[in-house]
């Protein structure tokens, strides 16, 4: 007598295959997501690597045109970090005003940095004013002479960043100018290797960033 099919194997094919089925839409479903992962990754390592040429190229151009103008000795550039260091002789004797000299030098650079900052939104820059140790002996008042007033070290870097940002950024829209920061760290943050008496701490550091 021949034996009828249990019913029991059929069910238990049928969940097998199910199952199989199953886990071959998970398998299917994780490999999207990670190369959904890997794809954006990619697109934003090369959006930072573009954005990184634009400020390169930025920092070039401002560069070449300093050179150009015979101002070498006023500026130094750190294209790698994104860095421009202005030199004390930037500034009049213990003022936060701009010389003639470094005005003309900069001639121009205003535009290229606003475009910049208007074409990458994600663009900010820290404009920062560092001195030496040498306490202020005495008090300045006189606004009209010294482009501030200034009592301390902090004040007085404080001020000379924030003509720094003028000369660099002059006037801008709000939802622009939130991205350009202003800081004095007066003598608190001596250059390395350098005494923090030295003349050399005198300087404004502008530094762009990419935040993403």
């Amino acid at each position: 007598m021949q034996k009828k099919p249990s019913e029991w194997i059929s069910i238990a094919d049928l969940m097998s295959g199910v199952m199989a089925v199953v886990m071959l839409l998970l398998v299917i479903s994780v490999l999207q997501n990670t190369y959904a992962e890997v794809k954006h990754k990619q697109e934003m390592a090369n959006s930072q690597q573009s954005e990184k040429q634009k400020m390169v190229a930025l920092l070039q151009e401002i560069q070449s045109s300093v050179t150009a103008q015979g101002a070498g000795d006023l500026i130094d550039f750190n294209i790698e970090q994104g860095k421009i260091t202005l030199k004390d002789n930037v500034f009049a004797r213990g003022s936060a005003c701009i010389t003639p000299e470094a005005q003309k030098a900069f001639t121009n650079i205003e535009d290229k940095i606003t475009s910049f900052l208007q074409q990458s939104s994600n663009a900010k820059i820290f404009v920062e004013g560092h001195t030496d140790n040498i306490p202020v002996s005495k008090p300045v008042t006189d606004y009209q002479r010294f482009c501030t007033v200034y009592d301390d070290n902090y004040t007085l870097s404080a001020a000379r960043a924030r003509e720094a940002r003028k000369l660099l950024v002059g006037q801008l829209d709000t939802s622009i100018a939130k991205r350009i920061i202003v800081a004095g760290y007066g003598d608190s943050q001596p250059i390395k290797g350098i005494p923090p008496e030295d003349d050399a701490n005198r300087r404004v550091e502008v530094r762009l960033t990419m935040d993403n």
